[in-house]
């Protein structure tokens, strides 16, 4: 489990991604790198990670299913994840 004052980091980055979309859109597309720099730093999509649903994991996420490898694994063993079966030949 991800301790909680990066957690709520991360979501706070997430909320300042989303008011700022539209004016980092409208400067992109006038070709005005200035104002883009002086927009705020965690305004930028790419400060964003990436973490599991459940365990707030930030490494070995899988997009596809928006889980930690580990949370992935529990639940394709317990057959909650449809189409997902453990190989074996």
């Amino acid at each position: 489990m991800a301790k909680k004052s990066i957690v709520a980091r991360d979501e706070k980055r997430k909320a300042m991604i989303q008011q700022y979309a539209a004016k980092r859109a409208e400067l992109k597309e006038l070709g005005d790198y200035e104002g883009l720099a002086k927009l705020p730093r965690n305004s930028s999509p790419t400060r964003w990670k990436n973490r599991c649903v459940e365990t707030h994991r930030p490494r070995g996420y899988m997009r596809q299913f928006g889980l930690s490898r580990i949370s992935f694994r529990d639940h394709a063993s317990k057959g909650e994840i449809p189409g997902v079966t453990k190989s074996s030949w």
